[in-house]
């Protein structure tokens, strides 16, 4: 999915080179009837399809990465540079810098942008809009190279942001590879007492569906290659919220745990509002709206026919059958102001945050 969300967001800004697909025959021929790759090989045929190669992306599992690399050492002509998208960064530096020879360069890479969907089926040419793509830059790496290079990403649309690969584990370790065995866990224990009293999980409403979301992930290959290569910072951030957790524990019944949701709402509030990916501040309006076909697409069209776009939209809220919360956002208060006339003026419940 990640490799052919980028062959599709380069085509798509006007990228004319030929974009080579490196994979099993099945997948290849999907890639070549989507229009993914121009010219697809099969893993046996690794040597002849990186010949000549300005740029090679490994967009595979972390285990199979360190893998290419090694079997691509020997490989890659004088100059080519070598990136990656995997989830951590420190044992695929480590092996590029082993396998790599001086004149062949490897920069590590991360987006940060995914989708539930796997699959070169799934590729999305607007995957990176607005996406954080966090690189670990490498010395030896020319620096007209490495600008030409970092100028070739951003025609995806992503906003590069460079880290070494000590601090990215560590950042990635608290923000994602945590809250994934966080919600993962959860959903385990309360699934257990399910079992003995089946009236838990009837009762689980908004905020337990929306905290546990991503505990619906697979765990191989991707979370499985995830923990055993970054074990050491996932296991520093579990004692820390565990530590919190158990601080936590002894202030329930003496009402200081006020303080600690005044600081969460403080930290909350202070993420911006474009994290998910905008470059500029989204200016938001929530509106309540019933459970009933064609809902949204009546707030879509409404917006569209005064000529407002609307830039973000979340469903922050829903019960099934009743209705629910969204939240739109827009790129200039002006066009926020208007939609919240129109929508009122439709009979909708709107309001600004």
């Amino acid at each position: 999915m990640i490799g052919g969300s980028l062959g599709l967001a380069f085509k798509r800004r006007g990228f004319k080179g030929c974009i080579v697909g490196v994979s099993r025959p099945e997948t290849i021929r999907v890639a070549l009837d989507s229009g993914v790759i121009d010219e697809g090989w099969s893993y046996e045929d690794l040597k002849e399809s990186v010949k000549d190669a300005d740029l090679i992306f490994l967009c595979t599992p972390i285990s199979r990465i360190l893998e290419l690399i090694e079997e691509l050492g020997p490989l890659i002509e004088s100059g080519t540079i070598v990136t990656d998208v995997g989830s951590t960064k420190r044992n695929i530096i480590s092996s590029a810098k082993k396998h790599f020879r001086a004149e062949t360069f490897f920069i590590g890479g991360h987006p940060m942008a995914g989708s539930e969907r796997s699959g070169v089926a799934a590729a999305d040419p607007f995957l990176f809009q607005n996406a954080i793509y966090i690189l670990t830059p490498n010395a030896l790496v020319p620096a007209e190279s490495y600008s030409e290079f970092v100028r070739f990403l951003r025609l995806t649309g992503a906003r590069v942001l460079e880290l070494d690969e000590e601090a990215h584990d560590k950042a990635v370790a608290a923000i994602s590879h945590l809250p994934q065995l966080m919600a993962t866990k959860l959903v385990e224990a309360v699934g257990r007492l399910n079992e003995e009293e089946d009236h838990f999980l009837p009762l689980a409403a908004g905020g337990f569906r929306d905290m546990t979301r991503i505990a619906s992930s697979e765990y191989d290959p991707v979370w499985r290659d995830i923990y055993e290569t970054n074990a050491d910072y996932v296991s520093d951030m579990v004692d820390t919220y565990i530590e919190s957790l158990m601080d936590a524990r002894h202030r329930l019944t003496d009402g200081s745990l006020k303080t600690d949701f005044s600081y969460a709402n403080d930290v909350r509030s202070s993420i911006p509002k474009d994290a998910k990916g905008f470059l500029h501040t989204l200016h938001e309006i929530r509106v309540v709206a019933e459970d009933r076909p064609g809902v949204i697409a009546e707030i879509a069209l409404t917006l569209k026919q005064n000529n407002i776009n609307i830039n973000d939209i979340e469903v922050l809220k829903v019960r099934e059958g009743e209705g629910g919360t969204l939240r739109l956002g827009f790129d200039s208060e002006e066009s926020a102001d208007y939609a919240v006339i129109l929508l009122n003026q439709l009979g909708f419940r709107v309001r600004r945050p």
